[in-house]
């Protein structure tokens, strides 16, 4: 049975098929190593399916096939090996020195990012946020959010998910981390930025990953939005259809993760109002909250 070396030292973060993240040093390099567990047949059909969100060994595959290894505005962190068994996958990445960056530097590196050709590889995801959705949908909707004073609202958007997500599908389709935030983007290697966690890597709308982004940075969208467009290719998509594809993912993710965090702490003690200040639920009603022109703007 596969076990983490002694002196590994464990990280936080771990997707759906993850047993694990921990820093190590070999042969005098810092590393980073995620254990990926290969799934039981019992579990979610998703894990199984190379296009699904959730597809349990993509990291392994992205970094395999080296097909971001040098891809320009954003890149993978150096692959040190990838190790199989029986049991799972084992990946082992130069750990990514942290260093400063702005928002509006993230954007560039995110429209730069677009254009990268990936391939035809059958393990890349596609249509992201309507399986996310269909997920939720399968959960009953964003059944916490209808005690919230916010429920007319998040009724009304959850109506109309099906018109957005078509909109969405129809502006055009670029490369996309699949989830992006200053945190899976720690590092720079000149003018590119390094990002982990590439278990999403696929295809989405263009503006999709700037959606993303938007949701942990200082800068509001529309800076960021000019920022993107201004390193996108020319021709590849005007102002407006980055402006719509960021917005549908920025405001759908927000309430989803708002639904998520709420749903966790609302069968406790005390009515739901009263855990708005939760330090569970507080950053996501933040995030929410300065969706607010975003949410307006789907609203009209």
């Amino acid at each position: 049975m596969w076990q983490p070396e002694p002196g590994w030292q464990r990280l936080p973060g771990a997707g759906p098929a993850s047993a694990g993240v921990w820093s190590a040093t070999e042969h005098g390099v810092d590393v980073v190593v995620k254990r990926l567990a290969r799934p039981e047949p019992h579990d979610h059909p998703g894990l199984f399916d190379p296009a699904d969100v959730n597809y349990w060994r993509r990291a392994a595959d992205v970094a395999l096939s080296g097909v971001v290894e040098d891809a320009p505005g954003m890149r993978e962190a150096p692959v040190v090996r990838v190790d199989e068994d029986d049991a799972g996958v084992t990946l082992v990445h130069r750990r990514v020195r942290r260093q400063e960056t702005s928002g509006l530097w993230l954007a560039a590196s995110l429209g730069r990012f677009a254009e990268v050709s990936l391939g035809g590889h059958p393990w890349l995801a596609r249509g992201q946020l309507r399986a996310r959705l269909a997920l939720v949908e399968r959960r009953g909707g964003w059944r916490t959010l209808a005690r919230t004073p916010v429920a007319d609202v998040a009724e009304h958007l959850w109506e109309r998910r099906s018109t957005w997500l078509d909109r969405a599908d129809r502006l055009p389709q670029v490369a996309q981390h699949g989830d992006v935030s200053p945190a899976n983007v720690p590092g720079r290697d000149g003018d590119h930025a390094v990002a982990i966690d590439w278990a999403h890597l696929g295809t989405g709308p263009v503006g999709s990953d700037l959606g993303y982004l938007s949701l942990s940075t200082r800068e509001e969208l529309e800076p960021l939005a000019e920022a993107y467009v201004a390193a996108l290719p020319g021709g590849l998509a005007d102002p407006s259809q980055v402006l719509t594809g960021a917005r549908v993912t920025a405001v759908y993710t927000a309430f989803t993760r708002l639904d998520w965090a709420l749903a966790r702490v609302a069968e406790g003690e005390g009515a739901l109002l009263g855990k708005f200040r939760h330090p569970s639920v507080a950053p996501y009603i933040r995030s929410m909250q300065r969706q607010v022109n975003q949410i307006e703007a789907l609203l009209g």
